[in-house]
């Protein structure tokens, strides 16, 4: 990864034209040619970036030559090597520098000129990304090696594997059916029965919105077409639930349960428990 901090500005053209104006920021080069721009303030998110696939030619001041050689690593991802032409003239690069440190003196005067400009090419479409560096702080690279990942905790899956395992939170009485019940449009996350022998069909959201309470009417229509199965209630489930999912289960007979993640993470497991 490669990490460039100055004053820039950039040029994005293709499906949206887009421009920001000269500021100091922070552009970072991922292995896969990934770039992004980031601004001091303001979201967390990049002011523009060039998602992989894609090429960068990097251009220097005194390479002023749109041709860079290009080079594969042994990922086969494209990197850019860029090509420092030197002079013969000892008295040209002497008067080269000392443009060149003038520009660095005042990277945000109209009058000067970019000393770097990146040309971010998408592979599959004519998408570009120009970036015109008028300075550098720094410019480091870094090898970050393989990464595990996120491991995200109290997802949809953990929840569904807590309450499968503390059914009786549906209700006295309640026991399992199985997980990812199958229906003809896709698993329904638990199917269970209550007290009275009656078949329970349970969503499980994180956050439950009307998308979900939508979702679970679907599941519940298609299964009380069989009559084996039938009646089968049905019961939105979620670690909170917006008022409007509240309103439009209730109105469609579902009843909504909390799920208080903490809790039944602490809560041991019953088939565990040898007596």
């Amino acid at each position: 990864m490669r990490i460039i901090v100055g004053v820039c500005e950039a040029e994005y053209t293709g499906r949206l034209n887009a421009t920001l104006p000269r500021a100091k920021r922070v552009l970072m080069i991922k292995a896969d040619q990934s770039v992004l721009i980031f601004s001091e303030l303001g979201s967390y998110k990049p002011l523009n970036w060039m998602a992989a696939p894609c090429t960068i030619h990097e251009v220097t001041a005194d390479n002023n030559d749109d041709e860079d050689s290009v080079t594969r690593d042994d990922n086969n991802s494209e990197s850019t090597e860029v090509e420092n032409v030197k002079s013969d003239d000892d008295s040209s690069v002497g008067a080269g520098q000392s443009k060149r440190a003038d520009k660095l003196e005042d990277p945000m005067a109209e009058s000067a000129e970019p000393i770097v400009t990146l040309r971010v090419q998408a592979a599959k479409s004519d998408d570009q990304l120009v970036i015109r560096l008028f300075s550098k702080e720094s410019d480091q690279t870094f090898d970050l090696g393989q990464d595990p990942g996120l491991v995200k905790d109290g997802v949809e899956a953990h929840l569904q594997k807590l309450l499968a395992e503390q059914i009786e939170r549906i209700g006295e009485g309640a026991t399992l059916v199985r997980r990812e019940y199958p229906t003809p449009i896709g698993p329904v996350d638990i199917m269970a029965k209550n007290a009275q022998g009656e078949n329970v069909a349970i969503e499980i959201k994180r956050h439950g919105g009307i998308d979900g309470v939508e979702q679970l009417t679907r599941y519940v229509t298609m299964l009380n077409k069989d009559p084996l199965l039938a009646p089968v209630h049905g019961m939105f489930a979620a670690q909170t639930i917006t008022p409007q999912a509240q309103t439009l289960a209730q109105s469609r007979g579902f009843e909504t349960l909390i799920l208080p993640y903490d809790e039944m993470k602490e809560q041991p497991d019953s088939a565990l428990t040898l007596f």
